[in-house]
């Protein structure tokens, strides 16, 4: 039961639960050892209760203490319409990274060296939101620099033609060929209309090779 019915020997009267009003004397040494003994008795099932969650936190807790100087990730939590760390959205990475620690601030808190574009964040953190970074020479990826517009988007260019098809229709036949794009994966060629590609793109056409049933290989030069 609630603690208020324990005590008062009545439920609460609430807009879940509005119970009858009624005249009752609280008065006597027997209702103040009654309610000495159920205060006892909840004081007595918290303090079970508490001991029974620190007892399963207890085996996942661990102390960490960092070094100033030393490189760490931040764990973000996106929510959705929020856009904090720059980041928003359920597949956003929980972790940004990696920012060096300037200032170990308390026991349990670090000044962090956070970029322009995040200087509307507090800079320190609690240490629960960190993770050590070990530096690794392998993880240094060579990319390379993307022309973007004012807008920050670029336009995506063909690389290569990896294959051909023709999809019959009730009334036509329609001619595909699968495009390779520049900054992308073989995984994510896609098809494309040939008469469109071949409006936009007539370069793409000037090296075709045809062999076997249909399928062409191009290389842009």
């Amino acid at each position: 039961m609630a603690r208020y019915e324990l005590l008062y020997g009545k439920k609460c009267r609430s807009p879940i639960h509005w119970d009858e009003t009624g005249e009752r004397k609280f008065l006597g040494p027997q209702l103040v050892k009654k309610t000495s003994d159920a205060i006892k008795k909840i004081k007595a099932r918290m303090l079970t209760s508490q001991s029974r969650q620190k007892s399963y936190a207890d085996p996942k807790r661990r102390d960490i203490e960092f070094q100033v100087g030393e490189h760490v990730f931040l764990r973000i939590s996106p929510m959705k319409s929020v856009k904090c760390f720059g980041k928003r959205g359920k597949l956003s990475p929980r972790f940004i990274a990696p920012f060096e620690i300037l200032e170990k601030v308390g026991q349990v808190a670090y000044r962090l060296a956070l970029p322009p574009a995040l200087s509307a964040v507090h800079n320190v953190f609690h240490v629960s939101m960190l993770r050590k970074y070990v530096s690794n020479p392998t993880h240094v990826l060579s990319y390379d620099t993307l022309e973007l517009a004012p807008d920050l988007s670029y336009e995506e260019q063909p690389v290569q033609i990896l294959d051909r098809k023709d999809k019959v229709l009730r009334n036509k036949t329609i001619f595909l060929i699968k495009v390779l794009w520049k900054n992308n994966k073989v995984e994510e060629a896609t098809w494309e209309l040939e008469s469109e590609m071949r409006t936009q793109y007539p370069e793409l056409f000037r090296f075709l090779e045809k062999f076997g049933k249909g399928k062409a290989v191009v290389e842009r030069q």
